[in-house]
């Protein structure tokens, strides 16, 4: 059963705005073998079943090839009950998921992601690892074949915006053709980036940052491209599928000034948002999608979205609007 909580659009999120989880019940250590590999579960589906699951949702295939997906911590025999989904595997949400007595956490952005000679508990990183590791918590990471697949992080953002035709920015090298990191699509009628900024500012939680526009803000849009997640490397795809706004963001300075000056007509239009945020939508949909599968399977396990925002900034301040 999937529980769609997480950050407020209204409002930052808190511990606070938690809703009261099931009754907690405690998952059992995973007895090891004579022969020293693991023993199967005694009850419930295991990390191995849910793997195959994740696989068929998010194939690791269409990760990029610098990216570092799939499991992280956590015995493939060990059984799952209760499943946490991030944005971002920091302590914080990994000691909500031991408070939770979740078995899986599965985390958008990677943990190691670039090579570390050591997971000594005097670091960020190691205190991450000990934590799940002592805790008996396994973690997958779901990144950029989250954000290829169909029903990623892009389709989601643009489903949201309520955009048709929808299709990649970039098509997968090992995917189906609708597959590929971002995404472009129409909006079903010409509206002002004004307004899309506002409709988008709307629907994404609430963050210090905000939503960034560059451009005209009574201008006409309505082909739109979006990528969740820093998305500055796409600017030619951008360009390439005509589109009139580009939503993404991590937009740096100098990829932002460029792509204005290169531009005939002040267009693609540019709408800068959280990273965090952007890729905090996908999270619902994501358990929603693993618990139908499950469900398919004949399993049935707690799934349940991170309270927790993890964006790193906490407030900004701005020029007031006569």
């Amino acid at each position: 059963m999937s529980e769609q909580t997480g950050p407020a659009t209204s409002e930052p999120a808190t511990p606070e705005n938690e809703q009261s989880p099931h009754e907690p019940t405690v998952a059992e250590s995973t007895p090891t073998g004579k022969d020293g590999q693991d023993a199967a579960p005694a009850e419930g589906v295991s990390l191995a079943d849910v793997l195959v699951a994740i696989e068929e949702l998010w194939p690791e295939s269409l990760a990029e090839d610098w990216d570092a997906v799939g499991l992280v911590a956590g015995r493939p025999s060990q059984p799952v009950r209760r499943i946490l989904f991030c944005v971002d595997p920091v302590l914080e949400v990994i000691e909500e998921a031991v408070t939770w007595e979740a078995d899986l956490i599965v985390a958008h952005h990677p943990l190691l992601l670039r090579g570390v000679t050591s997971v000594a508990a005097n670091t960020p990183k190691g205190r991450a690892v000990h934590r799940l590791i002592e805790s008996g918590v396994a973690l997958v990471s779901v990144h950029t074949n989250g954000d290829s697949a169909v029903g990623g992080v892009s389709d989601v953002l643009a489903d949201a915006l309520g955009l048709d035709g929808i299709g990649p920015l970039t098509k997968a090298a090992n995917g189906l053709p609708e597959e590929g990191i971002g995404r472009v699509g129409d909006l079903p009628e010409i509206t002002s980036l004004g307004a899309l900024a506002e409709r988008l500012f709307a629907i994404l939680p609430a963050v210090a940052g905000g939503v960034r526009v560059s451009g005209d803000r009574d201008g006409l849009v309505r082909r739109v491209a979006v990528c969740g997640g820093a998305g500055d490397s796409l600017f030619d795809a951008v360009r390439a599928a005509e589109a009139d706004v580009y939503i993404t963001a991590d937009l740096r300075h100098h990829p932002a000034s460029e792509a204005r000056a290169s531009s005939l007509d002040g267009r693609p239009y540019l709408v800068d948002v959280s990273h965090f945020a952007s890729e905090w939508l996908w999270l619902p949909a994501a358990a929603n999608a693993l618990d139908n599968v499950l469900t398919d399977q004949g399993h049935s396990l707690d799934i349940r979205v991170s309270t927790i925002n993890t964006d790193p900034w906490d407030f900004i301040l701005t020029p007031g609007e006569e």
